[in-house]
């Protein structure tokens, strides 16, 4: 559990590897430093905006389409979170079948001590940063409200890398008895963010700073609907309902082509290319009943956590639209039709149990199992595919189990293992083929595996620590092989290519004393080692297939470690954070050359500093001032196969942002 309010990282712009420091193993995907979206993975995952995560807001289901399209487009400011909980391995069974676990921003209560009280934080800096954070909240009678609005701007690090976002939130909480509550909850984020482009390696050695692209704009408004209720039966039992939805549009309007491909007037027709418009539309609903009963066994306290959830989503998207040759964001289609215009549909439905048995005073062991039932369903038109091949349906029927337990020596320190099957369903951009030349097999598999993990945990007066390790199990990976029909012509062949494996170590450890009198320092470090390889894969390679076995998982570095010192009186504090990323490769090739156009090669180690720093000039204000990549360091994370472009992004050079906030 992440206490934001508590720390002094660059929240304007929910700096990722900032915020989760002390969680060992972060992977950060960097694609663009305005705080547009938190694109983080753990255990040797695809960080792609957290889709191997269950994402939450308030418990609420925030990913767009947890089956067809699992990113999380909702970006909530982080001036709103009081805290993020993130339980994964064998603690995430019952939120989700996701391999990564489940993520939830829990959002500041209602002021319940006073009928009207009001919260402004206010940040300017770097690259034309202005943000502001404005909330109310109250109490009035049986009712409760906090309602707030977001607005931040930025030219970003890059030419042509601006962001404009805004973001609303209103919460509603009736409380009739102290038994008994409901809580309803519309909030919304939106921003459209000048893509600036990839570019080639030698362009970023160049001038890292460049841009490819200046038409290029990405648009995700999302709403996210809730409506809870929280019942007390009795001093035991305790009920959840949570209805929630998703609502919105993923918006997208480009000049899609490698770096290497220039964007420039055509001389004869004086007019740029027509862009391509992409437009993906959610549709997605979730209803969610959880029980919590605890009991006595033995004369020792026990507890069962159940429930059902029920899942009904309808993406819709449009694709390969020809949009104009503007230049500012502009959806419009200046040829009417769509080359892929197609519905994904998804019913799923899954029971979930998991009990805590407390076999000793210091011993418990919690099996677990959750059985997910259903199927998506894909139906539409693609322009350059014979319409006969483009219906597919996909089952989800699968039983996982999980068991985990834990050792407690005493309040200090404790023993824990275990181990949980997971699952990933194929995704809407697994079954829809490329192009006419690729075909898609109709028996595709979706991914499943395991998560097992051991460690040693816990605190003392001033120590505190979490040490294990684990192994993260992922089969029926998808991809492409190379393939040809009963007349010798090639195509390509989406289908299962093999499995994978990551192994490795979490270390947590936190040192914090008082040196003198309101002075005191704490010291941690946050370190993963990781061995991520690929079994019993191939992969396509020009026109044939190649085995990959042994080779390392793309993104998988093997080291991440974040280290950090913290000053502080009573009134003021200061961090130092130092952040190491080892090299990883792009491709499943482990391809070290770097392509023409920066797809593919390695993606060299690199290791940052941050400065944070937070003064409290009042009980009501407070000052906080970021430095962020000190040293100014010139870096990229990822070369990405797909969205926003293959090649090399630019992550942020060194920035300076401040922050006032205060409370009346």
């Amino acid at each position: 559990m992440i206490n934001v309010q508590n720390f002094n990282a660059n929240i304007a712009e929910k700096t990722p590897r900032q915020i989760f420091a002390k969680v060992p193993g972060v992977f950060v995907y960097d694609m663009d430093g305005s705080g547009n979206q938190t694109n983080i993975s753990t255990r040797g995952l695809d960080p792609h905006r957290g889709w191997e995560f269950n994402i939450r807001r308030n418990g609420a289901i925030t990913n767009s389409d947890i089956y067809g399209y699992p990113a999380s487009h909702y970006s909530m400011p982080m001036e709103a979170v009081e805290r993020i909980e993130m339980a994964r391995g064998t603690g995430a069974l019952q939120y989700g079948a996701q391999f990564g676990g489940m993520l939830n921003y829990v959002a500041k209560k209602p002021d319940s001590t006073q009928a009207i009280s009001f919260e402004s934080v206010n940040s300017i800096g770097s690259f034309g940063l202005l943000s502001t954070y404005n909330a109310i909240s109250g109490k009035l009678g049986k009712f409760q409200y906090r309602a707030y609005y977001s607005k931040r701007v930025s030219n970003g690090y890059r030419d042509n890398g601006r962001t404009t976002y805004d973001a609303q939130s209103m919460m509603l909480v009736y409380k009739p008895t102290e038994q008994l509550m409901f809580t309803a909850e519309l909030s919304r984020s939106n921003y459209i963010y000048q893509i600036p482009g990839p570019l080639t390696d030698s362009m970023f050695y160049a001038k890292p700073r460049q841009s490819t692209r200046s038409r290029n704009y990405f648009n995700p408004e999302i709403w996210v609907p809730s409506l809870r209720m929280d019942l007390k039966l009795n001093s035991s039992t305790y009920v959840a309902w949570t209805n929630s939805a998703v609502l919105g549009y993923r918006n997208s309007v480009q000049f899609d082509k490698p770096a290497i491909v220039v964007d420039a007037i055509n001389p004869i027709t004086l007019e740029y290319a027509p862009r391509q418009v992409d437009i993906d539309n959610f549709n997605s609903y979730t209803s969610e009943l959880r029980l919590l009963h605890r009991y006595s066994l033995f004369n020792l306290e026990s507890a069962l956590a159940t429930g059902v959830q029920y899942i009904n989503n309808d993406l819709h998207r449009q694709q390969l639209g020809k949009g104009t040759t503007g230049t500012d964001f502009d959806l419009s289609l200046s040829t009417p039709g769509w080359g892929r215009d197609m519905h994904f549909k998804t019913q799923n439905i899954a029971f979930f149990a998991e009990n805590k048995f407390q076999v000793l005073p210091h011993l418990s062991v919690s099996p677990g199992a959750r059985f997910e039932v259903g199927e998506s369903v894909m139906s539409g038109d693609i322009s350059y595919y014979d319409a006969v091949e483009v219906p597919n349906s996909i089952k989800h029927n699968f039983p996982l189990l999980g068991i985990n337990s834990e050792y407690q020596f005493n309040k200090s320190y404790s023993l824990y293992a275990g181990w949980s099957q997971a699952y990933r369903p194929v995704i809407f951009k697994d079954i829809v083929p490329a192009s006419v030349y690729e075909k898609v097999d109709k028996n595709l598999k979706d991914a499943y595996g395991y998560n097992l993990e051991a460690g040693f945990r816990g605190n003392s007066k001033s120590l505190r620590w979490d040490v294990g390790v684990f192994r993260l199990l992922y089969n029926n990976r998808l991809g492409s092989l190379a393939t040809y029909d009963e007349n010798g012509v090639f195509y390509l062949y989406r289908t299962n290519i093999g499995n994978s494996v990551t192994e490795g170590a979490e270390i947590f450890v936190e040192y914090g004393i008082k040196v003198y009198r309101n002075f005191s320092v704490s010291v941690f470090t946050s370190t993963a080692f990781f061995n991520g390889r690929y079994l019993d894969a191939q992969i396509r390679s020009g026109d044939t297939n190649i085995s990959v076995n042994g080779n390392k998982i793309e993104s998988v570095p093997d080291v991440i470690s974040r280290n950090g010192v913290t000053l502080s009186t009573n009134d003021a504090s200061i961090s130092f954070l130092y952040s190491y990323t080892g090299e990883t490769f792009a491709d499943a090739l482990n391809t070290k050359t770097p392509s023409a156009n920066g797809a593919v090669g390695l993606v060299p180690a690199y290791g940052l500093l941050d400065i944070n720093s937070s003064f409290k000039i009042s009980n009501k204000v407070i000052v906080r001032l970021n430095v962020n990549n000190v040293t100014n360091k010139q870096y990229f994370t990822k070369r990405p196969s797909f969205y926003p472009g293959p090649g090399i992004w630019t992550s942020d050079g060194r920035s300076v942002n401040i922050t006032l906030g205060f409370a009346l």
